[in-house]
């Protein structure tokens, strides 16, 4: 990757694995964030504060940023898109590789946030695509409600207040938008962490017209049927996630059941959003290894 910045002191705090399995029940809504925090002062860590173990824990942005808005090899926007099915108006960060022209497009790679909006985090994803070499475009699913409010707590709660359907047809006519813009090939990919993973998964499966080929990191299985996928699928689990990996087994079986062409990968002794590099569950080496899969796979079922 592009890292320019060093998170030794954030990333390498020695956290009880109860600690980020609590985060990830308040990063879902399963807890508040009172209940979150009373938890960790209770934890009584030797050496560890309770605020330095949620601030490691709870995203700081200014981490995230591994491919600048001004690195000269992309241009980066922010474009609108129409969603008749879904909520009327999407919009999203466009981020283009400063080569691509209407003469020489190039693939698409549709981008998948987490159930908070589109941070700073996803964002850098988006540039990290186009400094790769695709047209990336990630949307924002709070758009209609004025978009991601810079705070993730916020965010949380806003996302929650919208449909899930509407949700995924904004993202279905962003995908629609990718194929048919004249710096794009015929060929999209898609991408999504956490939420965003069972929006990719669920792309997969709901506009198998579309979407030629999919990776979804730590998200849960699409709620169209399984055996409409057509795309070929490349999943990222982390070992400690055992939420997102209950669900596995059985996806797994219904993938093969419709002879999906699939390649899953479970990282050792990681946490779910291992690739977020915003917070403590980032694990560098990990998420290296899972991202130049990732590109990898594009170039191959893009090209």
């Amino acid at each position: 990757m592009y890292s320019n910045h060093d998170s030794k002191s954030r990333h390498d705090i020695n956290i009880p694995q109860e600690a980020f399995d609590w985060y990830d029940e308040y990063a879902h809504g399963d807890i508040d964030r009172r209940t979150f925090l009373k938890r960790l002062a209770a934890l009584g860590v030797a050496g560890l504060s309770m605020s330095a173990i949620s601030g490691a824990l709870i995203p700081n942005y200014a981490l995230a940023e591994q491919v600048s808005f001004n690195d000269a090899d992309i241009k980066a926007s922010y474009v609108e898109f129409d969603s008749p099915e879904g909520y009327g108006k999407g919009r999203g960060y466009w981020v283009v590789p400063t080569g691509v022209s209407v003469d020489k497009p190039a693939p698409a790679v549709l981008v998948a946030h987490e159930n908070r909006g589109l941070n700073p985090y996803i964002e850098d994803v988006a540039r990290r695509l186009a400094k790769a070499g695709f047209v990336a475009f990630a949307p924002d699913a709070l758009y209609s409600l004025g978009g991601y409010p810079g705070n993730d707590d916020a965010g949380r709660a806003m996302q929650k207040t919208l449909e899930r359907s509407k949700i995924e047809a904004d993202f279905s006519a962003a995908a629609q938008m990718l194929t048919q813009h004249q710096l794009t090939t015929d060929k999209l990919g898609m991408v999504g962490f956490c939420f965003g993973g069972y929006l990719t998964n669920q792309l997969a499966a709901m506009r198998p017209d579309l979407i030629d080929a999919a990776a979804p990191f730590y998200g849960t299985p699409p709620q169209s049927p399984i055996a409409d996928i057509r795309a070929p699928l490349q999943l990222h689990f982390a070992e400690l996630d055992k939420r997102v990996n209950g669900y596995w087994p059985d996806y797994e079986a219904a993938l093969i059941a419709a002879k999906v062409d699939y390649s899953a990968f479970v990282y050792p002794g990681v946490n779910h959003g291992f690739h977020n590099d915003s917070t403590a569950r980032y694990d560098a080496k990990t998420a290296e290894l899972a991202w130049q899969r990732t590109l990898s796979f594009f170039q191959q079922h893009l090209s």
